[in-house]
C-alpha cells in the first residue's frame, strides 16, 4: 500500500533503496509526462511523476523494499519523422535498472507501431505490452565484500582468458549440476583451481549486461547466445543467475567476483555501449526508444525516422550527447565501484569515438575516460573497429588503452599456413607491434595478442577446416567470415588419418607457442587449450548448445599440459613480457644486442632479408641482460638468454646456432614437433635440425 509520494531527488538516476524507501529518477528530455508503474502480484499501479528537475523526472516513495518490480510509461509526441517515438502503451525498462526480472516474451505488442500496417513504423500501436516486458527490479545494494581487493595485475604480467559465463561450466562434470552455467559456477572452487593451474590472471567475460534475444532467432529455436545486444547496462543478465525473480543476480555476481579476487584473478567485462537491443526503425520499443529516442540514438540528419548504423545491428548510441556520455560513464563507474570489476573490453569501440561521421581519437568519450579518476585506473581494452567507413582503427587508440590486435591475429595465422607474407611483419608482431604503438608513447602491452576469439574458428577448427560450416545457424551458411586464414592440413573436418592429425596438433602448438612467446598481452579463448571444436561453425552467436559449450569430456589432456607449461615459461621469464621496447642496441659490458635476428645459416639478418615473401624460417636471440627494467624497489631485472627458432617451412631445416659469444651451451626447453615440453642439453653442437612447421626454444641460464 502506497500512502505517500515525496518529490525525491533527480540524482542518482535509477531506483535507489535507502533502507526506508526508494528514490526513482528517469531522464526523458522531450517527454511531456511520465508514469512510474509498480507491479505487485501481477497488478499494475500507475503513479504520475509531478516533479521534474531539468530533464529528469523523479519521486521518492517510502516503504518500498528490494524486490519491487517496476517500469515506466512515457508520454510525448509520436513523430517518427522527427525522431520521436513516444507511446505510453509500451511499458519501458529503466535504463538504470540494476536488475531485470526475466527476459523478453516476444509479442506484437512490443512494437510501437502496428506490424503489418502498410505505413510500417509511421503507424501507431494501441496494444499494451506490459505482460510481455520483463520488469525492472529494486535491489538491495548491500553486500559483505569483507576485505576484497582488486588484484591490479600489471598488463605485462597478465594472461587473459576469454570465456562465456554459461558455456564454460554448462557441461563441467565436477561442477554441481544445479549451478552449471551460472555466476556461482564461475566462482566455484573447481573453476578457480582450473584457472589457477592453467596460469590465468584475468577472466574476460563475454557480455553479462542484460540483453535481448532477437525475435527472428527465438522463432527459429535459436537465441543470441553471445549477448551482444544489450538492453540494460547496469543489470547482470538474469539468464546466468540461480534465482531469477528477486534481483538476487546482483548478489550472485558480486560473490563470483569476490571468489575470483581471492584467487588473484581479475574480472574484465566485454561491454557493448555502441548500440542497444532495440534495433532500427522497425525494431521493438523496450526502453530508450520510448523514453527519449532522439536523445539516445544517432539519427539520419535529413530524415530522423531512420538510424545511423555503424554497428551492423540497426542502431548506434549517440556518444556525442551529454546524457549518453553520462549514462556510459555512470554504468562503467557502477561496475567498478559497486560490482568490483577490474576492467572492460569495449565492443566495436571505434563507434564510440565517432564525432559526426569520422572516427576521432580525441572525441569526448576519450576525454571523459582519460580524466575520470575511477574509470581511468582500470584495464581499458578496445576492439578497435566497427562496420562503418574508416572504422578499422588498430593502433590508433590513445595512450592508456590496450587494443585487440587484429593485425597480430592475421599475420600469425598467415605465417603458419604458409601464405605470402613478409618476415618483416612477423618480426613486428612478435616484438609487440612497435610499428603500431611505439611512436605514440605506448608500450608493448598496448597489444592484446590473440590467435582466436569468440568470433571465428576455435583453435582446433582453425587447423581443421578451410571453409566455414554454419548451416546450424539457419542462414544457408551465408553468415560469418569467409576469409578465415585457416588450413585444414589436407582434409576438411575430423579424420582418422594419423599424419593429418599429427600435423594439426603441431600447428596448434605452433600457434599457441608463438602467442605466449610474443611481446604484448596474450589472450587465450576458453577451451582452445584443450582442443575445443565448434565443428567448423565460425559464427556460433546463436548456438546456446553443445556447439558452443565447452566439452570437458573430450579435452585433449596433452595439449592442455603443453599450454600450462607454455604459460609457466612466460610467467617465470620476464624476457617474454617486456615493459619496454626492444632497441636492438648493444647491452653494456656484453656487447650483445637486446635482440638479434638470424638466418638458418647462423648469420644475422640484413635489411633485405625481411622483405622476402617466401621466407619462412628465422632464429631470434633474446638477451636476458637487455630488459632495461627495474623492480618495485628499484632493483634491476635480468633474465636468462633464449633463442627461438621458427620454421614454418614444410620440411626440416638445419639451423646453425649463433657464435659462442651468444652462448656456449644451449638447452632445448620446447620443441613443438613433440607434444611434451622437456629439457634436452645440446652438447657442444653448432647446429640443430628443426622439423618442418615447428618451433624450438633454446635456453641458456644467466651467468
Amino acid at each position: 500500500m502506497i500512502n505517500k509520494i515525496y518529490p525525491g531527488k533527480p540524482y542518482p538516476l535509477g531506483a535507489l533503496w535507502d533502507d526506508q524507501g526508494v528514490n526513482f529518477a528517469l531522464y526523458a528530455d522531450n517527454a511531456t509526462s511520465v508514469e512510474l508503474c509498480l507491479f505487485n502480484n501481477g497488478k499494475e499501479k500507475k503513479l504520475i511523476l509531478t516533479e521534474r528537475t531539468h530533464q529528469i523526472w523523479h519521486c521518492y516513495i517510502p516503504g518500498i523494499e528490494p524486490g519491487q518490480l517496476y517500469g515506466y510509461r512515457v508520454y510525448g509526441p509520436f513523430e517518427p519523422e522527427n525522431g520521436h517515438r513516444y507511446n505510453p502503451n509500451k511499458l519501458l525498462i529503466d535504463p538504470y535498472a540494476k536488475a531485470i526480472s526475466g527476459v523478453i516474451d516476444w509479442h506484437d505488442s512490443l512494437f510501437g507501431y502496428e506490424l503489418g500496417n502498410p505505413d510500417e513504423d509511421l503507424s501507431y500501436s494501441h496494444t499494451d505490452s506490459a505482460d510481455f516486458v520483463p520488469k525492472s527490479v529494486v535491489i538491495d545494494p548491500h553486500f559483505a565484500w569483507e576485505d576484497d581487493q582488486p588484484p591490479r595485475t600489471p598488463y605485462h604480467q597478465s594472461i587473459i582468458y576469454e570465456a562465456h559465463v554459461k558455456g564454460f561450466t554448462q557441461q563441467h562434470p565436477d561442477i554441481p549440476e544445479k549451478i552449471r552455467g551460472t555466476y556461482e559456477a564461475l566462482g566455484h572452487p573447481v573453476t578457480i583451481k582450473y584457472l589457477q593451474d592453467l596460469g590465468i590472471t584475468a577472466l574476460e567475460l563475454m557480455p553479462v549486461h542484460q540483453f535481448v534475444a532477437d525475435r527472428h532467432l527465438v522463432e527459429k529455436g535459436l537465441t543470441n547466445y553471445w549477448g551482444y545486444n544489450t538492453i540494460a547496462f547496469f543489470a547482470p543478465d538474469v539468464r546466468y543467475a540461480g534465482e531469477i525473480d528477486s534481483g538476487k543476480q546482483v548478489q550472485e555476481f558480486k560473490q563470483m567476483v569476490k571468489e575470483l579476487h581471492k584467487a588473484g584473478i581479475e574480472v574484465i567485462l566485454d561491454v557493448v555501449y555502441n548500440h542497444t537491443g532495440e534495433g532500427n526503425h522497425l525494431g521493438p520499443t523496450l526502453s530508450f526508444k520510448g523514453i527519449d529516442n532522439a536523445s539516445y540514438y544517432r539519427l539520419v540528419d535529413d530524415d530522423r525516422r531512420y538510424y545511423k548504423d555503424y554497428t551492423g545491428t540497426g542502431n548506434t548510441l549517440n556518444a556525442m550527447l551529454p546524457n549518453v556520455l553520462r549514462y556510459i560513464m555512470d554504468s562503467l563507474r557502477y561496475w567498478i565501484m559497486e560490482m568490483h570489476v577490474d576492467g572492460f573490453r569495449f565492443d566495436l569501440a571505434s563507434t564510440l569515438a565517432r564525432e559526426l561521421h569520422e572516427v576521432n581519437r580525441l572525441s569526448a568519450f576519450f576525454d571523459i575516460i582519460h580524466q575520470d579518476p575511477v574509470i581511468s585506473q582500470v584495464k581499458l581494452i578496445a576492439e578497435p573497429w566497427d562496420v562503418g567507413e574508416g572504422g578499422y582503427q588498430v593502433g590508433k587508440f590513445p595512450p592508456g588503452w590496450a587494443e585487440w590486435n587484429g593485425k597480430y591475429r592475421d599475420c600469425i595465422r598467415d605465417y603458419w599456413i604458409g601464405a605470402d607474407s613478409m618476415l618483416g611483419e612477423f618480426g613486428q608482431r612478435f616484438t609487440g607491434s612497435p610499428d603500431l604503438y611505439q611512436d605514440d608513447y605506448r608500450k608493448p602491452t598496448a597489444s592484446i595478442n590473440f590467435i582466436t576469439a569468440h568470433d571465428g574458428f576455435t583453435l582446433n577448427d582453425l587447423v581443421s577446416y578451410n571453409e566455414k560450416h554454419n548451416e546450424a545457424n539457419g542462414e544457408d551458411n551465408n553468415d560469418g567470415e569467409n576469409h578465415n586464414r585457416s588450413w585444414n592440413c589436407g582434409v576438411e573436418g575430423p579424420t582418422d588419418d594419423p599424419e593429418v592429425n599429427k600435423l594439426r596438433d603441431r600447428q596448434k602448438r605452433n600457434l599457441l607457442a608463438t602467442m605466449f612467446l610474443s611481446q604484448g598481452v596474450p589472450m587465450l579463448v576458453a577451451g582452445d587449450e584443450f582442443g575445443r571444436t565448434q565443428h567448423g561453425n565460425n559464427n556460433a552467436y546463436c548456438q546456446d548448445n553443445e556447439i558452443s559449450w565447452l566439452n570437458w569430456a573430450e579435452a585433449d589432456e596433452q595439449l592442455l599440459a603443453f599450454t600450462r607449461k607454455l604459460i609457466q615459461i612466460r610467467k617465470e621469464h620476464p624476457i617474454f613480457r617486456r615493459r619496454r621496447w626492444f632497441q636492438g642496441q648493444p647491452v653494456k659490458a656484453k656487447g650483445l644486442d637486446d635482440i638479434a635476428w638470424f638466418l638458418p645459416e647462423g648469420i644475422e639478418m640484413e635489411e633485405e632479408n625481411w622483405n622476402h615473401d617466401f621466407a619462412r624460417s628465422l632464429g631470434v636471440f633474446l638477451n636476458g641482460r637487455g630488459l632495461h627494467a627495474v623492480g618495485p624497489e628499484g632493483e634491476h631485472i635480468f633474465d636468462d638468454n633464449f633463442y627461438v627458432i621458427f620454421n614454418a617451412h614444410h620440411e626440416a631445416l638445419e639451423y646453425k646456432l649463433p657464435e659462442k659469444i651468444y652462448s656456449k651451451k644451449w638447452k632445448i626447453v620446447m620443441d613443438t614437433s613433440n607434444d611434451e615440453i622437456h629439457e634436452q642439453t645440446l652438447n657442444k653442437e653448432e647446429s640443430i635440425t628443426v622439423e618442418g612447421r615447428s618451433i624450438v626454444l633454446l635456453h641458456h641460464p644467466l651467468t
